[in-house]
């Protein structure tokens, strides 16, 4: 009875969750139902031009044998090839187009929501993963959705013109022809369960090699600096093999349906063309109807046996749909819309507690960093330094307590994500993109002039070299920084920050693969703004704490707060 009870919730589970699958789809398609709409009825017109086209050739086949052939016969013949001609183009192009927008608009909807959902939760995903899905995934139901339906209704209409002409013709071959249906549908119904599950295998082996990839190529230094190009390479076999396995069984299955079915429906045709045959010997039609009859007994299978091409990719749709809605449950990011505050901005901490799962990192802090600060974070490695940032900045929440920013003149922010438009944030490590250095720095302010960019280059300590490289900002650096040195890249990313002229600047050891002297220069004109800037400065060197008033040292969970001179 338990197991019995299990099965039916895990049916009714499944059940919701197609349920929601298809609203999501229906919602999504709405914008392009009017253009499927117009495919599809190009198809159909086709089909019925395909019709009549057969008509023809039954018409001109019976001319021949009675020993003429009019001029508009041919003529109407022809035009019917060239317009099917014609058409079959503009359809090809018009569905190539619309599969490209439909595909393009799940991206960027898929790419929205990560970029706009809470940072913590688009981190259960390995980067490769989300790529598999935004293309893959994505390419799956925008192919499934401007073909495969549409094709499938087609076909249906397909199937019923045929089925109609066919019986004003023949209605015992019609009739028989029409047996096969059930067949067909049956044969649907048994493999699509299983077509599902061997779609998911496959998009999961594909999301582990390409991830797989993406990373070994992204620290491609490691793999050299250990010698482990052999063991890598391996690795990426070993992926391949469990892909492989996935694909060969998802195959397997579909050659097999497509193995009966296409028996099926020869032997149906061999039933067609000896009857026909037989009818001709006692001179019942003319060779004419025989072509007809076998060309229409044809079409009504082909219906059927495109229906049955047509399940993987229906298969597919919802296989994708699932995993793509997995990105669509990831919460949105909070923003409250509120008025920014003016001048040096200051922030204070109640009573804040975090944990990752069950792991408190924090509890029960409390401090408050003054508008003008110059606050230095210390700690050992692994304590929480760049966690305690990442609350400040809500990439992630507090699981308890309370932070609010505040200036001079009293006015207050609540913590959500609208406070990051106010700060200025500098993470570890080389965060630069392709491309030239002045879309680089302008991430940071759009709209920044040259005069503005210079500007922070200067406060930066990185204006002597930009303007040493051949192109100067119109340079073009590679991937992470590629043709730059450590301290080169680190420079212009604090430019990237200083260009937004925020009066509250965050630095997660931006200065650590700076010289002594650059760094002391750098902090100096940051200590030199006016108005002075509220600044938060994570650091393992001593050197960095003669620019601060405050020191914050952090241990065993709490933060411990010093002042400097």
């Amino acid at each position: 009875m338990g197991k019995i009870k299990q099965y039916y919730k895990k049916y009714k589970s499944q059940k919701e969750r197609g349920r929601d699958y298809f609203k999501w789809l229906l919602g999504y398609t709405k914008p392009y139902l009017l253009r499927i709409a117009v495919l599809m009825i190009i198809s159909v017109a086709w089909t019925y031009l395909g019709i009549e086209y057969s008509v023809m050739s039954q018409k001109i086949i019976d001319m021949a044998g009675k020993g003429y052939i009019t001029k508009t016969s041919i003529a109407v013949f022809m035009i019917l090839i060239m317009i099917m001609l014609i058409g079959e183009s503009v359809q090809n192009l018009f569905s190539a187009m619309l599969n490209e927008r439909y595909s393009f608009g799940i991206r960027k909807q898929v790419y929205d929501k990560i970029i706009r959902s809470i940072w913590i939760g688009t981190q259960k995903f390995h980067t490769g993963d989300m790529m598999t899905r935004m293309t893959s995934d994505a390419g799956n139901i925008a192919n499934g959705m401007v073909n495969v339906i549409p094709n499938i209704i087609v076909f249906l209409i397909e199937l019923a013109l045929v089925f109609f002409t066919l019986y004003q013709n023949s209605r015992f071959l019609a009739v028989s022809a029409l047996f096969l249906t059930p067949i067909g549908i049956l044969l649907a119904y048994a493999l699509g369960r299983r077509l599902k599950k061997y779609q998911v295998k496959v998009q999961e082996s594909e999301t582990a090699y390409r991830s797989f990839i993406q990373e070994s190529l992204a620290n491609i230094l490691i793999v050299k600096a250990f010698s482990s190009e052999d063991r890598f390479s391996d690795d990426l076999t070993t992926l391949r093999n469990n892909r492989f396995h996935w694909v060969w069984k998802k195959s397997k299955l579909s050659a097999a349906s497509n193995l009966v079915m296409g028996g099926t429906f020869q032997l149906g045709y061999m039933f067609a063309f000896i009857y026909a045959a037989g009818q001709i010997s006692r001179h019942e039609i003319t060779f004419g109807t025989m072509t007809l009859f076998l060309t229409l007994f044809g079409r009504i299978q082909s219906p059927i046996a495109s229906l049955m091409r047509e399940l993987p990719g229906v298969v597919s749709i919802f296989a994708s749909a699932g995993r793509i809605m997995d990105i669509q449950d990831i919460p949105l990011e909070e923003r409250i819309e509120q008025s920014g505050l003016e001048g040096a901005m200051g922030v204070a901490v109640q009573n804040l507690s975090f944990a990752y799962d069950k792991d408190y990192i924090f509890t029960d802090v409390n401090f408050d960093i003054k508008p003008g600060d110059f606050v230095g974070i210390v700690g050992k490695s692994g304590i929480g330094k760049t966690t305690l940032i990442r609350l400040l900045m809500n990439f992630i929440s507090p699981s308890e307590g309370s932070i609010r920013y505040y200036d001079d003149a009293g006015h207050t922010m609540d913590l959500s994500a609208t406070v990051r438009e106010f700060v200025s944030y500098v993470p570890q490590g080389n965060t630069l993109f392709s491309g030239t250095i002045r879309k680089n720095i302008m991430i940071g302010k759009e709209d920044a002039s040259d005069e503005e960019i210079w500007q922070a280059l200067d406060m930066a300590v990185c204006r002597e070299f930009v303007e040493k490289l051949p192109k100067g900002l119109d340079t073009v650096i590679g991937e992470k920084g590629v043709g730059l040195s450590e301290g080169q890249a680190q420079r212009l990313g604090l430019a990237r920050a200083l260009i937004r002229k925020s009066n509250f600047i965050v630095l997660d050891e931006a200065t650590s693969a700076l010289d002594e002297i650059t760094e002391s220069q750098l902090l100096k004109k940051l200590a030199e703004m006016t108005p002075r800037p509220t600044c938060i400065l994570i650091t393992h060197r001593k050197s960095v704490l003669d620019y601060c008033n405050r020191e914050f040292v952090l241990e065993d969970g709490n933060v411990k707060v010093k002042d400097i001179g």
